[in-house]
């Protein structure tokens, strides 16, 4: 029908925008994060942008089911703010004509979430921990930019390397200043290379090199050249970021557990997806604007309920953990609270009724006088 292939693009195009918007800002947000980190040294500039996008597949469930959400909510609000959607009621269709039409396009969405969210979320999580730990093992000089410079773990020496060879074994064009017994050290060379002792400890070894000494408390300034230099390199960068090892555990191995934890993640893992399936019936009634309020008050509503809706979910799980519920009436308590108050809401809506009843309304002035 012709309304419905009208809905479909408009979502689609409106889903579009929206989820470009929302991962622009978590990309943003989380990029304050990470580069403030590679600023400060504690992980390399090489690694910035795939930090970026194992945070963007941790955070997409929730990004797609707030877009489905606001898709539907915006599209809706702008049929009824054009009094397009008073066309369709005068011509027979009900605000329940519009929920089999934007159950079908929610679908593969809603699917997507929970593949994301039970399987490529976890996957993305254990990449990123293995990811880091290699960073970990990364010696300082395998964290130095060609033409940069960069300060030690130590805060003892400052590197500038102009290039490198070999698959980064010989370093060109070295400038190194470090602090040594109470004296400021500069050396220079042209030249060097890595390497390797017998109980693993790695050097890089300058050659024909200059070495300047600035002793502070007597102003002795000594100029030595040298054959070969060498100076060990040091290992093992600091922790990057602290993130809970429970994220990281696939779905599967989640089933077999017993543990409160880890039925806590999996009720987590599980109701994204419902949420999803949820949202949809009650973004359909939130959708209705009165002319004699502000277009954006049923937006703003709307927001406020999905915070709401996502808190409530995570105070359910943190219940789990703790064990003070069962973990299949937490994973379900909030979802059945919330299909309660969408059905009551698209009941009253769809006979166009207000949202508070007359009993109540009377009532509360009865009340009040």
């Amino acid at each position: 029908m012709l309304y419905q292939n009208k809905l479909k693009n408009e979502l689609f195009y409106n889903s579009l925008s929206t989820i470009l918007i929302l991962s622009g800002i978590v990309i943003a947000q989380r990029g304050v994060v990470v580069f403030r980190l590679a600023s400060k040294g504690i992980i390399p500039n090489d690694s910035v942008v795939t930090i970026l996008i194992f945070s963007l597949l941790k955070y997409l469930p929730i990004l797609l089911t707030l877009t489905l959400f606001l898709t539907i909510l915006l599209t809706l609000s702008r049929w009824f703010r054009d009094s397009e959607m008073m066309i369709w009621f005068s011509s027979g269709l009900g605000l329940t004509s519009f929920i089999r039409p934007i159950i079908f396009f929610s679908l593969p969405i809603i699917i997507i979430i929970g593949f994301l969210s039970l399987y490529l979320s976890p996957w993305a999580t254990q990449k990123s921990e293995e990811y880091k730990a290699g960073l970990k093992n990364r010696d300082e000089l395998a964290t130095i930019s060609p033409g940069s410079f960069k300060e030690s773990k130590s805060r003892e020496r400052v590197f500038y390397v102009e290039g490198f060879g070999d698959l980064g074994s010989k370093v060109k064009n070295v400038f190194v200043q470090s602090v040594q017994n109470g004296k400021l050290g500069i050396i220079v060379s042209n030249e060097g290379s890595r390497v390797t002792t017998n109980n693993d400890n790695e050097y890089v070894v300058l050659k024909n090199g200059k070495r300047y000494e600035v002793n502070h408390e007597t102003n002795e300034f000594t100029e030595i050249q040298f054959k070969d230099y060498g100076f060990l390199i040091e290992k093992k960068l600091p922790p990057i970021i602290n993130v809970n090892q429970v994220e990281a555990i696939p779905t599967l191995i989640l089933l077999a557990s017993r543990t409160n934890r880890d039925w806590a993640e999996l009720a987590w893992r599980v109701s994204l997806p419902i949420s999803g399936l949820v949202l949809i019936f009650l973004a359909i009634p939130l959708s209705f604007i009165n002319p004699r309020t502000g277009r954006s008050t049923n937006i703003i509503i709307a927001i406020m309920v999905f915070a709401i809706y996502n808190n409530l979910m995570g105070v359910s799980q943190s219940y789990i953990h703790l064990g003070k519920i069962n973990p299949y009436l937490g994973a379900s308590l909030v979802h059945i609270l919330i299909i309660f108050i969408a059905s009551y809401l698209l009941f009253r809506r769809n006979l166009n009724l207000p949202l508070v009843p007359s009993r109540v309304r009377n009532f509360r002035s009865k009340l009040k006088s």
